[in-house]
């Protein structure tokens, strides 16, 4: 019998949480429209389960259009009114109306010539301060991520606390936070580090 791949505890073994973990947590991204994909995503988990959100994930992106940036900036009230009757997502009129002040938000970043990725990137922390933090174990958020979340409440963007933006910060591979002899820990560890170049 086959011995099976060691893996980071969270997900435990439900199969579309072990396969988001083999897959996509901590793997890292520099696409504008999935990290803002994720950044809304993140925002609506705010005091649910991942899980919840990752179960409902294809209804969001129907709803959101794939999370296009230009198209859900122009949303409308009518829009917020559809999303609100959509059984298969998180109908929270605040959240809601977030992801459009996002996009909004995202579109001026564009306007000054720099991607979402270049900008989110530039948070990224260094080794020494990575290694500092984490003495005491997996924090629920860093300096790194009470940075970008100030940063991003400064330019007008909501639901992007620390902690939630550190939540965001693990899942794209801006920081590797798989645990030692993770069967993914290595391959999420080359390609942070190549993203960081």
């Amino acid at each position: 019998m086959p011995l099976m791949p060691l893996r980071c505890s969270w997900c435990g073994d439900d199969p579309l949480y072990v396969h988001y973990h083999d897959t996509e947590w901590g793997f890292a991204v520099r696409n504008d429209q999935k990290l803002f994909e994720k950044i809304c995503l993140e925002g609506f988990q705010a005091g649910l389960s991942w899980i919840t959100i990752l179960r409902k994930r294809e209804n969001f992106r129907q709803a959101f259009y794939n999370f296009d940036i230009e198209k859900v900036a122009a949303f409308s009230q009518d829009d917020v009114a559809r999303i609100l009757g959509d059984v298969g997502v998180v109908r929270h009129r605040g959240k809601i109306e977030a992801t459009i002040n996002n996009a909004q938000r995202c579109k001026e970043l564009f306007a000054t010539n720099e991607s979402l990725a270049a900008f989110i990137w530039s948070f990224a922390p260094s080794d020494a301060e990575q290694k500092a933090e984490r003495a005491a174990g997996i924090p629920a958020q860093t300096q790194a991520s009470q940075r970008l979340s100030k940063e991003l409440r400064k330019r007008g963007w909501k639901f992007v606390g620390p902690t939630t933006m550190y939540a965001f910060m693990q899942s794209m591979g801006i920081v590797n936070d798989h645990v030692a002899g993770c069967h993914v820990y290595d391959e999420c560890e080359t390609l942070r580090r190549q993203a960081l170049l």
